[in-house]
């Protein structure tokens, strides 16, 4: 099965979505397509084996949920909070549209990595994004694999 074009995603929905947060830059774009890809493979919107991770970020509803009511809706969150309602569709809840609204799913996902007190890695080096995802976006305990994921972080370097 094929997924979504990597450069599309990478150059048209999370380019502009991490502009629109002011969370740009090459470092975090490549990291948040490198993301979807090595979590999803930019294909599946449902956790293969019915786990409660949705979209192509493969964000974990009560991850979502945290975000916003442990950050978005403290003064250090408010300015991401007015922009993030803002790529949000009216007739869903904001979870469900982890797997709908892919504009608004790539930028939870960097609000998740901005959540995190440390600085993104320097460069855009595959294998560094894919130890920093390992670290910060899936957890010790989760699948993620930084060694088997370097080459989507590669591949989201390289598109």
């Amino acid at each position: 099965m094929s997924g979504i074009d990597a450069g599309q995603l990478k150059h048209l929905v999370v380019a502009p979505a991490l502009a629109a947060l002011g969370l740009d830059g090459d470092v975090a774009v490549n990291l948040v397509t490198g993301t979807a890809l090595a979590e999803s493979r930019g294909t599946y919107v449902r956790q293969i084996g019915g786990g409660p991770a949705l979209g192509l970020w493969q964000m974990e509803p009560a991850t979502h949920d945290d975000c916003w009511v442990n950050f978005l809706c403290y003064p250090v969150g408010k300015r991401f909070e007015r922009i993030l309602q803002g790529m949000l569709s009216q007739d869903l809840p904001r979870s469900a549209q982890l797997v709908s609204n892919l504009r608004y799913a790539s930028a939870m996902a960097r609000i998740r990595y901005y959540r995190v007190s440390a600085p993104l890695p320097a460069t855009s080096d595959p294998a560094a994004l894919s130890r920093f995802h390992k670290q910060y976006y899936n957890t010790a305990a989760g699948a993620a694999d930084p060694l088997s994921n370097i080459p989507y972080f590669r591949q989201a370097v390289m598109v």
